[in-house]
């Protein structure tokens, strides 16, 4: 899984650190980044990114496909 968040969106308003706070921190410009892609588990970094007010987090599985926001994800049991 690769995760991204885009800075330029990221409003600072915790709800990804407050879900995952293994996987997300944020900076000095009160801005969230990644410290650990696999500091938490899969459902729990995307309940994360589900919860940005802003969708500034991106989910991307190993090959690179976007998985979320993505159009190809099964909201129903959580897979693509």
């Amino acid at each position: 899984m690769i995760i991204e968040v885009d800075r330029e969106k990221c409003v600072g308003a915790l709800p990804c650190i407050a879900v995952a706070p293994k996987t997300f921190k944020l900076d000095k410009d009160k801005k969230a980044y990644v410290i650990d892609p696999k500091g938490n588990n899969y459902k729990t970094v995307l309940l994360a990114a589900r919860s940005c007010p802003v969708k500034a987090i991106k989910i991307f599985d190993d090959q690179g496909k976007e998985v979320y926001p993505g159009s190809e994800f099964n909201k129903e049991d959580n897979t693509f």
